[in-house]
């Protein structure tokens, strides 16, 4: 790790806190100039780092720059390593694109890749995710040596589940999920996950999973396009949390890949279970150019949706959407 973001970690340790240079120097065994100057960078890439006097240096609590240092502080001792795979960039076409891109070329299980907006994001049946500077938008590679869900159709519940827990760690807020992909609060969507796989065609075996999640923190209501103004919504538009943004990315990753043992898919499909916003209601089904009236009863042991028509036929959804 450079001088610069072994400054910048310590910073994030410390955040709105002031820490003198000589202390900084001290803790890294360099020197007071390169501490002056490591500091001079960061605030060149858009830190708000105050400098006063007699004081030393501190991080804003205003500031929520996504950053490899930034978000370490917050890992888990099982997912120290995973900060080396963590790929961070200004902007992408598509995090899961990139993601899909570095597991064919052998990317290791646990590599994230993490952008602070994307410019062709995209959602289910490739419609297109709203994905501006301010939201979150990270993919996280997968191996299945790693998992080791017996049902690949969970990993989408256990990431929505995963999701729900972070949200609600950092921003104390009660997520709800929309069957299969979508995390809602207060009615509004603030999340959309995307899961991808690839089999390999021979063995009929799993190669790699990739999971999408595109967050929306503070991006303002007037931000959104018309259209979205209605149904969508951001964690924390107006108010500030300190590293909001590197809180929540190392809440996820915690989740997701510090597993220490074969994951519970039943528990976990459980707490899936708990948060759908729709049980018991009544929703309009869509499968292709079929549409039915139904109540939603629960989830079966894939994660796919049990719904009771009008008639009184229960069926298994799985594929299609609802609408409330």
């Amino acid at each position: 790790m450079s001088t610069k973001d072994s400054i910048l970690e310590l910073l994030e340790r410390h955040r709105g806190e002031n820490i003198s240079g000589e202390r900084i120097a001290g803790i890294l065994s360099v020197s007071r100039n390169a501490v002056w100057k490591s500091i001079k960078e960061l605030q060149k890439d858009g830190y708000d780092i105050v400098a006063v006097t007699n004081k030393g240096y501190c991080l804003s609590d205003e500031n929520d720059i996504i950053s490899v240092p930034g978000i370490k502080p917050f890992l888990s001792e099982a997912c120290r390593p995973c900060a080396e795979k963590i790929r961070i960039y200004r902007s992408l076409e598509s995090t899961n694109k990139t993601a899909k891109e570095m597991a064919v070329s052998g990317a290791e299980h646990g590599t994230v890749i993490i952008s602070d907006c994307q410019t062709g994001g995209k959602g289910r049946y490739a419609r297109k995710f709203f994905s501006p500077s301010g939201g979150l938008y990270m993919s996280i590679i997968l191996r299945p040596e790693a998992i080791r869900f017996s049902n690949p159709t969970a990993v989408t519940a256990f990431a929505a589940v995963s999701v729900c827990e972070s949200i609600e760690c950092v921003f104390r807020k009660t997520p709800e999920i929309k069957w299969v992909n979508d995390i809602f609060i207060g009615g509004k969507k603030v999340c959309g996950i995307l899961t991808e796989a690839v089999t390999d065609f021979e063995s009929g075996c799993l190669e790699w999973v990739v999971i999408g999640i595109g967050i929306n923190v503070r991006i303002r209501t007037e931000d959104f396009p018309p259209e979205l103004r209605g149904s969508a919504a951001s964690l924390c538009p107006d108010k500030k949390i300190p590293g909001a943004r590197n809180r929540l990315s190392a809440e996820i990753i915690n989740r997701i890949l510090g597993l220490k043992a074969p994951p519970d898919e039943a528990a976990i499909l459980e707490k899936y279970k708990n948060r759908l916003m729709i049980l018991g209601k009544p929703v309009t089904v869509i499968q292709s150019s079929e549409e039915f009236r139904a109540t939603v009863a629960g989830i079966d042991s894939a994660a796919h949706l049990i719904v009771k028509k009008e008639n009184g036929e229960t069926v298994s959804l799985t594929s299609g959407e609802i609408r409330i």
